[in-house]
């Protein structure tokens, strides 16, 4: 017999979350995901996807990485400390660390232990972070787990960072303190202030720390948030995936080469957890590759990101202030999110609503995000759906 307690405790949650818009419904993709998915045999424009350069599905990394089993097999077999380190985990690292402009990088199985472990190495209770009050949940679990004191600023004020670094450091209560944020925020698609904050960091010794993830294969030509403001040799973190426009999975941190020995020795996700397989691995180098041979893809995407902006704007709908091609389209309202989402999926589009906790109560909204692989055929179909549902609902 099962625990009456839990049963009670699940039934009453799950009937609490679906009454209020909350609760998230999971489809099953069938085949690959690319700019148009088959979903319960239904064919759908896909604007959910972080696959923002289409390289999950590109020719060249399915061929490589075919090439990677056959000659490693389906598993790396270890950790990385043991034996698990492949010649293809090394040739990865080197090409992030020329990618990212640093001196060394370390390769984790996901963007989200990446953050747990690298942030936990180097923090302790003795510690304090000064967090953007909108950073990615890894980052606020990574603070978590690293037990330091954590100081929330208002998201992207430098005058709330500059006044909470000045009282932690006056305070001295710290031995080390750090400023952490994403480059890329993923639901709004703004990016962070990175010459400011590494000014703040300059004045009062912070360690910096860029959480990437939206950024890299996005901005600065593709090569991160971090090149896109010229910052490498100013920031001592910087934390990418390699499952949003690189198209795999994984995570990586880069940096200075003794910051990437520390991490290697102390962060449990890379000492207790077995290396990502040599397809992953072999098919990661070669998507970073192809950024760094060409801006082709980059500028595809911002192509089609810009389309499809401009398009629902017009229409009147709320996209925020994205800087990037994420495009919010803000409800507010989490049930006529939800809504507004299940019509575009009636229509051809797949749209996912996000809702709190992902953002806060109250900004419900269907994300887009148009990839490098859309056509502007599928892009004008959409937007003549978002049309069609938004004036049914009376949105525009």
């Amino acid at each position: 017999m099962t625990s009456r307690n839990l049963d009670q405790f699940l039934e009453s949650n799950i009937a609490d979350l679906k009454e209020n818009g909350l609760y998230n419904e999971i489809d099953t993709v069938e085949g690959a995901n690319g700019p148009e998915i088959k979903i319960k045999g239904n064919t759908l424009i896909n604007l959910s996807s972080n696959n923002y350069l289409g390289l999950a599905t590109h020719a060249e990394l399915k061929s490589v990485a075919k090439q990677a089993i056959e000659s490693h097999g389906v598993g790396a077999g270890a950790v990385r400390t043991i034996n698990g380190t492949l010649d293809l985990h090394v040739e990865l690292e080197k090409r992030i660390a020329a990618f990212k402009g640093t001196e060394a990088a370390i390769a984790y199985q996901s963007g989200f232990n990446c953050n747990m472990a690298a942030i936990s190495a180097v923090m302790d209770k003795n510690d304090a972070i000064l967090s953007d009050s909108l950073n990615h949940a890894s980052i606020i679990d990574g603070c978590r787990l690293s037990k330091a004191k954590i100081i929330r600023f208002e998201h992207s004020d430098m005058e709330d960072l500059r006044a909470k670094a000045r009282d932690a450091v006056e305070s001295g209560e710290y031995n080390k303190i750090m400023v952490i944020t994403d480059g890329v925020f993923s639901m709004d698609g703004d990016i962070a202030k990175l010459p400011e904050i590494v000014e703040i960091a300059e004045d009062f010794d912070l360690i910096t720390y860029v959480d990437d993830a939206h950024g890299s294969g996005v901005t600065g030509d593709g090569a991160g948030t971090v090149k896109h403001f010229g910052l490498q040799d100013k920031v001592d973190f910087q934390m990418g995936t390699l499952s949003k426009a690189i198209g795999v999975i994984g995570g990586y941190v880069a940096g200075k080469q003794s910051l990437i020995d520390w991490l290697k020795v102390r962060s449990r996700p890379f000492l207790f957890s077995t290396a990502v397989s040599p397809a992953d691995a072999v098919a990661s180098t070669k998507a970073i590759e192809m950024l760094m041979e060409s801006t082709e893809l980059n500028e595809k995407l911002w192509e089609n990101g810009n389309y499809l902006k401009k398009g629902l704007k017009e229409l009147g709908f709320d996209i925020g202030e994205s800087e990037t091609p994420i495009t919010p389209c803000i409800i507010g309202d989490e049930k006529q999110a939800q809504t507004f989402s299940k019509r575009l999926y009636e229509e051809g589009v797949y749209a996912k609503a996000i809702v709190f906790p992902t953002v806060p109560r109250g900004t419900g909204r269907v994300r887009n995000m148009p990839t490098a692989a859309h056509t502007k055929e599928m892009l004008d179909r959409a937007i003549r759906i978002y049309e069609k549902i938004g004036k049914e609902m009376n949105l525009i």
